[in-house]
């Protein structure tokens, strides 16, 4: 899974995304499920770490369950109290957007787990490719991708600091109501805001000074090949969008 050419990880996750929406009962979920666990344990990583992808977004999910739950008609009613109304329907619809919700997170958890941002962006160029006939500029947009992912590590260390900063004058990030938490985060954001854009000017002063002059005529450090295994798992996904297209009918 950690060898699979970032483009094929890229591409197949998005078909993935795509194809979920074609599950249309208990059956064709279990398909999903099923190439999606298939997937982890071969990628070797915790299960622990998929979970923990799914924890900063629970609310989201929940409240968007709850929506489909109480505000879905059809079937048969097990209460209702005026505009809301808990049917089977509801129930079963609650159930298939908490799995879609679910499997598109652990999906996409696999492929930030098993491929580095810079090998997602270069795999993005090399996609992007035949748009450069219509002036499109795949290299920039590359690698303004590719510097995105390299700072955010550095700027979170840089909010950490700020955040300590203001702590230490007394600000309470987590405490009032939500206004005065707004509030609170604007001491952070100023000096974040400046200290990004003096690191981008000095990033950009860099980059002219060692001679860059655009992606025109440049070669590349890191060279991907579609290997045999990209093929492979085209073909098992492939199979199952076959056997998905026929669970649809049962």
């Amino acid at each position: 899974m950690h060898h699979l050419d970032p483009r094929s990880k890229l591409i197949l996750s998005f078909y993935f995304i795509i194809i979920i929406f074609l599950a249309n009962n208990w059956q064709s979920y279990a398909l999903l499920l099923v190439l999606t666990l298939g997937g982890v344990f071969l990628s070797g990583v915790s299960f622990g770490f998929f979970l923990k992808g799914v924890r900063p977004l629970i609310w989201l999910i929940l409240f968007t369950v709850l929506l489909q739950i109480f505000f879905s008609r059809g079937g048969t009613v097990y209460w209702q109290f005026g505009p809301l109304a808990l049917t089977s329907f509801g129930v079963i619809n609650g159930s298939y957007v908490f799995c879609r919700f679910v499997l598109i997170i652990f999906m996409s958890t696999l492929l930030t787990l098993t491929t580095a941002p810079l090998e997602i962006a270069d795999a993005l160029e090399s996609l992007m490719e035949p748009l450069k006939k219509f002036k499109v500029p795949v290299y920039e947009i590359s690698l303004m991708l590719s510097i995105a992912l390299r700072f955010v590590p550095t700027l979170m260390d840089e909010t950490e600091k700020i955040m300590n900063a203001q702590r230490s004058r007394g600000v309470n990030f987590g405490e009032g109501s939500i206004m005065k938490q707004i509030k609170a985060v604007v001491p952070l954001l100023i000096p974040l805001f400046v200290s990004s854009f003096n690191r981008a000017e000095d990033l950009a002063t860099a980059m002219e000074a060692r001679g860059y002059r655009g992606g025109e005529g440049r070669t590349k450090y890191r060279i991907h090949f579609w290997k045999r295994n990209d093929t492979l798992a085209c073909i098992v996904f492939g199979l199952a969008t076959l056997v998905l297209l026929y669970l649809r009918n049962w």
